[in-house]
């Protein structure tokens, strides 16, 4: 993100990069700041802790792209990088009875319980993941071979979308997400990604199965009405996009804290942590999410001494929000896993906060907790390949990691049970 001076909006950078540096200037100005988002369209980010907690559970602050102003005035080109995190048809662009509709269709699969369910199939994918990650030798990339498909393939595995779409799906998320994309690749990627999805759904509707896309094409609301096309495709885009990417951002980014903070990592091996700890602790260190679109206030709304105007789009900052230094202390900055349990009001807020909290979180910190887990005890000398500041950084200002994690593996310990 590159400041500018006065009290000119902050253009955030359409290529991504480390976003700690500068979120660190904004936060010394304020928690509330102006920001010039792709195109030239004014937008607000709330960085402070505080007040993203406030922002996102505020009565007059919807989600719904009505309320989105320079869209409806025509400001906004076809083809814009963030237009589908805007416009795309489901629970995360929806507010009130509508969301509570479209949320309650997918909650029965994500609940704590059913998740516990899901323990051992994911152990299993991350055993068969590191088996494959022993047979080869020298750098490995981490994120491509292990980070990468272990949560694609359980959310794959839960929606019942087969081997071969998982690829075209993963690229296709990539571009969605980017927010330095240009505008024709843009459209062609939204069109491919909903024509993949469409063809998934059609032979789901003509053979279901036991899995989460037949579910929601059978789902009948109170109303007695199914779920329409678009609102299907949009969930299911939703699905697709949140149930992998956050939490390959978020082992990505645990590992090269651990490797980055050997002193953590052999607390956690002394018992002196948990790995719930470090994915915790990561969470707020690294979020994998670093400004989030789009909420808009439905009236000008003051939030920590700065006014909001109304329809515009605001992004969630919680990479921001979890250096904060006046919910997480002085030392905010610093990774440390045996950080103390915070009061409710101060928890990290990377995965939201309020109607919208992320589905998916208990998901997302199981297959987290076992992949590091099991990463460690089999590679415990793991290492990165390449100084951290030589990784290429996420094309993107939305998520929040780097684009590949080279590392040594070195030794190797056997699963158990298995010959050494």
């Amino acid at each position: 993100m590159e400041t500018s001076p006065g009290n000119a909006p902050h253009r955030l950078n359409p290529a991504g990069g480390c976003p700690h540096a500068d979120n660190a200037r904004l936060l010394a100005l304020g928690a509330v700041a102006p920001v010039e988002l792709p195109g030239g369209i004014e937008g607000m980010a709330v960085l402070g802790h505080d007040a993203l907690r406030e922002f996102l559970q505020h009565p007059e602050v919807a989600k719904d792209v009505r309320h989105f102003r320079a869209l409806h005035e025509g400001r906004v080109a076809p083809g814009w990088p963030l237009l589908t995190f805007a416009t795309v048809r489901g629970m995360t662009t929806a507010d009130g009875a509508d969301h509570r509709r479209l949320r309650s269709l997918v909650s029965r699969a994500f609940t704590p319980r059913r998740v516990e369910g899901l323990r051992s199939r994911v152990e299993e994918l991350t055993d068969a993941l590191l088996d494959g990650l022993a047979s080869g030798d020298g750098v490995v990339d981490l994120r491509q071979h292990f980070a990468l498909p272990l949560p694609m393939g359980v959310i794959c595995e839960l929606l019942g979308v087969e081997e071969q779409f998982r690829d075209r799906l993963h690229r296709l998320s990539n571009q969605v997400v980017a927010t330095d994309i240009g505008p024709e690749a843009a459209l062609a990627a939204n069109r491919e990604l909903v024509g993949v999805l469409a063809e998934i759904a059609a032979g789901k509707a003509a053979h279901p199965g036991d899995d989460l896309t037949s579910a929601l094409i059978a789902a009948r609301d109170e109303g007695g009405d199914r779920l329409g096309q678009e609102e299907l495709i949009g969930t299911l885009v939703l699905l697709i996009v949140a149930g992998h990417e956050t939490t390959l951002n978020l082992i990505t980014n645990a590992v090269r804290a651990l490797c980055g903070h050997r002193d953590q990592l052999d607390l956690v091996r002394s018992g002196g942590a948990s790995w719930a700890d470090v994915v915790e602790e990561t969470l707020r260190w690294d979020s994998p999410v670093s400004y989030f679109p789009f909420r808009y206030p439905v009236r000008d709304l003051t939030l920590d001494g700065t006014t909001i105007p109304a329809g515009t789009p605001v992004l969630a900052g919680y990479s921001a929000a979890g250096r904060d230094r006046t919910a997480h202390g002085p030392d905010a900055d610093r990774f440390d896993v045996t950080r103390p349990a915070r009061a409710d009001a101060v928890r990290n807020l990377s995965l939201g906060h309020g109607a919208h909290y992320c589905l998916g979180a208990p998901l997302a910190r199981l297959e987290a907790t076992v992949a590091l887990e099991r990463l460690f005890a089999r590679f415990p000398d793991l290492e990165l390949a390449a100084p951290e500041e030589d990784l290429p950084r996420h094309a993107s200002f939305v998520g929040n990691s780097v684009r590949e994690l080279p590392v040594h593996l070195s030794a190797w310990v056997p699963p158990a049970g298995t010959a050494g």
